[in-house]
């Protein structure tokens, strides 16, 4: 079993891969949110453990971003943040278990070992809101019984649009998740708002209500809306 541990406490990360790695799992190790995306992107893990304080990307966008994707991996969030609501929070947004710093370490394998007993969530294969419905193993999307006739970037978009549905999608986690831009040097703002555009043209154009809204300055979400 392998498993990734996305923690920026050099002591804490050295402590869990010591004590993971004599239970006989694999574990590698990121010391930030980048490195914690870099490496889910590039390898294949069992369970993550994550960190919510991370520098750069924090654990709740990786987390969100990972649940927007085709990702069922099981995520305990491991956290010195004790409050209900944060605890409320890191549910909502796709994690299957919370475990508050200080801890002890027999409790972290037991529910280590209960997650890996779930079993891998698969992530639905219908998606829909209000009168959209999306098939993504058949690539098809209606809306009110209508066929879209959608390229493969803006099924791509879409997709993680409704995935995320709710939630508002920033250009930035466009660019990572659906363009797979992580060292571009100039950002894709505009590409993304001219995909956005034909996106929402052929979504919402000749009915009342309009399903892709814009949240100005931050960016774009998919949620059902009065006309």
């Amino acid at each position: 079993m392998h498993i990734l541990v996305v923690e920026d406490e050099v002591k804490v990360a050295q402590a869990l891969k010591e004590g993971l790695e004599r239970e006989a799992y694999e574990v590698s190790v990121a010391a930030s949110g980048e490195e914690g995306y870099y490496l889910l992107d590039a390898a294949s893990f069992d369970l993550v453990i994550l960190d919510l304080m991370l520098p750069g990307r924090g654990g709740l966008e990786i987390l969100a971003t990972l649940r927007g994707r085709d990702r069922g991996i099981p995520v305990l969030i491991l956290t010195a943040r004790d409050a209900v609501q944060d605890r409320v929070v890191g549910l909502d947004t796709g994690a299957d278990d919370y475990l508050v710093k200080p801890f002890a370490f027999p409790e972290l394998l037991a529910r280590i070992r209960a997650l890996l007993r779930r079993g891998r969530v698969e992530l639905p294969m219908r998606l829909s809101v209000g009168d959209l419905e999306m098939d993504v193993d058949g690539r098809r999307v209606t809306r009110s019984g209508r066929v879209l006739e959608l390229t493969s970037r803006e099924f791509k978009l879409l997709e993680y649009l409704l995935r995320n549905r709710g939630r508002v999608v920033s250009r930035e986690m466009l660019a990572r998740d659906v363009w797979q831009e992580t060292t571009r040097a100039t950002p894709l703002d505009n590409v993304i708002d001219v995909h956005i555009a034909r996106l929402r043209r052929k979504v919402d154009d000749g009915f009342a209500a309009k399903l892709i809204q814009t949240v100005r300055g931050v960016g774009f979400i998919v949620n059902e809306a009065s006309a």
